[in-house]
């Protein structure tokens, strides 16, 4: 591992061009038995370059894509400090991770759970549109970590259900996101009443650390080295990103021919608004796909319940929006398709960074019609590099088999009335009777 200095500042570390296996660390065998249970061989370049930092206790404020392993980074270092410190005396949480959606929170506990398998440590996600109560029970009982969203976590701070006085580890995963989604306010909130800086260990991930974040860093974090998975590069290597200029009146028909022509197992759609998010399922549907669409508006449980049903295969194709996608963490996504550019260039990263992850190729293919063309000059400008262009031929573009809307509404009009189970219920007979046949009144 090298490093280069200037003078009494510390500039980001090198890492050789070798592998790093985990091994190399001095981490405890409760720690490497759950990356063996999880799968991991060797250091990502995050992972490389973080770990020497944290697990001797140095704050850093991390710059990496989606899906390069900070989570597992980060994981490891709060399991090396609970274990090889002494907690403080009373009730937990003694780690604490902030991450902006609910979908990144449950997907960064399962991560814990393989990892810390073999540790002893419970972890606990706490995050709105769930039941108030369980949750406040869960927190009342104690857990070693929390993984929270900043809003149900302040609900709990204010009526004294969660005390920060023992935390003495704290991530910020996804800080932009966090700014994005303007919880800037409530992530102050909540740093301002963990334990001084000096007497706590603070990590902040990011895909970019811009201004904002790093004025976070520097009033929140006791002297956080940058660290940088790679400068020069926004997007992940691995990612084979490609471009098709297309009418928006035969858009939808490209994407039916594309989903025909290329190889896949699972794919993840982008729409920039919730109408389109719908059409899309809908049309999907109709042409033999097996689609959802999800949205900011679908309610909590269902949403948990798509992303079981996405993550299990039992859903090939997720449409959705920026705002319902972020936290969506899910492995071997094989494309990623814009079916709208993103009118924010950072929304591309994001949004690309659901494929390819962990080192595995994935595929990222954006639909440029007339209305969102003008947004693909910012992107380029801010990852750096010319996505390229390719041409399909006449015969990509499928017929959209799919009913229209209106006729579906017909149909589904004039088909006869379902009865209700109560209903059903009432006009059954019980058991050993007969019906008796009712009486006229006349």
């Amino acid at each position: 591992m090298l490093y280069s200095c200037s003078g009494n500042v510390m500039t980001a570390p090198i890492v050789e061009t070798k592998e790093v296996p985990f091994t190399e660390f001095d981490l405890p065998e409760e720690i490497l038995k759950g990356i063996d249970t999880a799968g991991f061989k060797s250091c990502t370049p995050i992972q490389a370059l973080s770990l020497p930092l944290t697990l001797k206790g140095r704050d850093i404020a991390a710059q990496a894509q989606t899906g390069t392993g900070k989570t597992a980074a980060f994981l490891i270092t709060i399991f090396h400090r609970l274990l090889r410190q002494p907690v403080p005396k009373g009730p937990g949480p003694y780690a604490l991770v902030i991450a902006p959606t609910r979908e990144l929170a449950v997907q960064i506990c399962e991560e814990a759970k393989i990892l810390g398998s073999h540790t002893g440590f419970s972890v606990l996600p706490v995050f709105g549109g769930v039941d108030y109560v369980k949750q406040e029970m869960a927190l009342r009982k104690g857990a070693d970590i929390v993984v929270a969203t900043p809003g149900r976590l302040i609900d709990y701070m204010k009526q004294k259900v969660f005390s920060p006085k023992n935390v003495r580890i704290a991530v910020i995963d996804e800080a932009d996101r966090l700014f994005d989604m303007g919880f800037i306010k409530d992530l102050r909130f909540i740093l301002r009443r963990l334990p001084r800086h000096n007497k706590r260990q603070s990590m902040l991930f990011s895909a970019t650390l811009s201004f904002a974040v790093m004025e976070l860093a520097y009033e929140h974090m006791n002297d956080a080295q940058e660290v940088f998975a790679d400068r020069e590069k926004i997007t992940v290597e691995e990612i084979d990103q490609v471009l098709y200029h297309v009418g928006n009146n035969v858009k939808l028909n490209l994407l039916l021919g594309l989903l025909k022509r290329e190889t896949w197992n699972r794919i993840l759609i982008f729409a920039n608004t919730r109408t389109y998010v719908d059409m899309l399922a809908r049309k999907l549907k109709g042409n033999g796909f097996s689609a959802v669409g999800i949205t900011g508006t679908v309610h909590q449980k269902k949403r948990l319940k798509i992303m079981q049903q996405f993550k299990a295969g039992q859903i090939k194709i997720l449409v959705a929006t920026d705002v319902a996608s972020r936290g969506i963490h899910v492995e071997d996504i094989d494309i990623v398709i814009n079916y709208d550019i993103p009118q924010d260039c950072e929304d591309y990263v994001h949004r690309i960074g659901r494929t390819g992850r962990a080192g595995k190729t994935g595929r990222a293919i954006s639909l440029a019609c007339e209305k969102y063309v003008y947004y693909l000059e910012a992107v380029e400008e801010f990852i750096g590099e010319k996505i390229e262009v390719k041409w399909a031929e006449d015969d990509w573009y499928e017929q959209d088999r799919a009913k229209p809307l209106r006729q579906r509404r017909i149909e589904s009009a004039s088909r006869p009335p379902r009865p209700s189970d109560r209903s059903k219920k009432r006009l059954a007979p019980a058991k050993g009777k007969r019906p008796v046949p009712r009486r006229s009144k006349a």
